[in-house]
């Protein structure tokens, strides 16, 4: 018998099965392994009633499951005791559309927190009767959507407002006119999907923006970072983490799921988590 065979098979094919098992456990973790990525806001408009008022950020979940119910998500997201929950968009994925998964997750999510929510482009990409459906079970499930809107958060003696972008609306004079309906004495906290309109947001004047859209820039490299990201192009600059232009601070998520790519590289999926600190 030839020394390179054993129980019949050949060495090379059991070497190259070893590889390919080796390649899938990779990807699979790579894409599936959650990670909490905490920051701190600091702000002279945050008072002592909004100290250690948490917002925990989903984005781009694209139908994705963790754990058979998505348990896993809802679990992180339970540990963390968030005192909102924002959704930037993308909670579905127009190119295989399951809104069944998608309001299964939000009903247990408003379980654990208030839920706000804003469209991503995906929302946008789905067809009548899907949008309809979409937005219809995520009112009923008790999730806030905001198209274009705000809403006071109060905790205590304190409040701050919540600005709710639609993804068509990124770009024009949106922002700048419903800010006008604003206190800017107050902290003022954005949720619009796409980063790369960082400059709008900033002009506008909010303190706060929560983003995602860039998916982490898909393929993070080393030596050469995050690679391709939607609208950017290669080497985009807003994939996630913490961003400052003028006085507006932007955080971006680099999301749970993906959709054209469907893998990740060096770029697990990702809960965003900002708690607010007196300055």
């Amino acid at each position: 018998m030839d020394r390179k065979q054993r129980n019949g098979v050949p060495k090379k094919i059991i070497v190259i099965l070893c590889v390919c098992m080796a390649l899938f456990s990779f990807f699979w973790y790579e894409n599936h392994h959650l990670v909490v990525t905490t920051y701190t806001y600091q702000d002279g408009k945050v008072d002592e009633n909004l100290a250690g008022y948490r917002i925990v950020q989903i984005s781009d979940l694209h139908n994705a499951k963790f754990g058979q119910d998505n348990k896993k998500l809802l679990a992180k997201i339970s540990e963390l005791q968030p005192d909102m929950i924002v959704i930037t968009g993308d909670l579905v994925d127009s190119n295989h559309t399951d809104i069944r998964t998608s309001i299964d997750f939000v009903k247990q999510a408003v379980k654990i927190s208030d839920v706000y929510y804003v469209t991503g482009n995906h929302e946008h990409w789905l067809s009548e009767n899907e949008r309809t459906e979409l937005f219809e079970e995520l009112e009923n499930a008790g999730v806030v959507v905001l198209n274009n809107e705000i809403v006071n958060i109060t905790k205590g003696d304190s409040e701050f407002t919540l600005i709710g972008l639609d993804d068509y609306n990124l770009i024009d004079d949106t922002l700048h006119t419903v800010i006008k309906e604003t206190d800017h004495n107050k902290l003022r906290v954005l949720l619009a999907h796409e980063p790369q309109y960082f400059t709008n947001y900033a002009n506008a004047g909010v303190d706060v923006v929560f983003s995602g859209h860039a998916h982490g820039g898909q393929f993070n490299l080393p030596f050469i970072g995050p690679l391709v990201a939607p609208d950017q192009g290669f080497r985009p600059q807003y994939t996630s983490g913490e961003h400052h232009e003028k006085e507006t601070t932007m955080y971006i998520s680099r999301g749970l799921g993906n959709s054209i790519i469907p893998i990740r590289l060096f770029n697990n999926p990702e809960i965003v988590c900002v708690d607010f600190t007196v300055k």
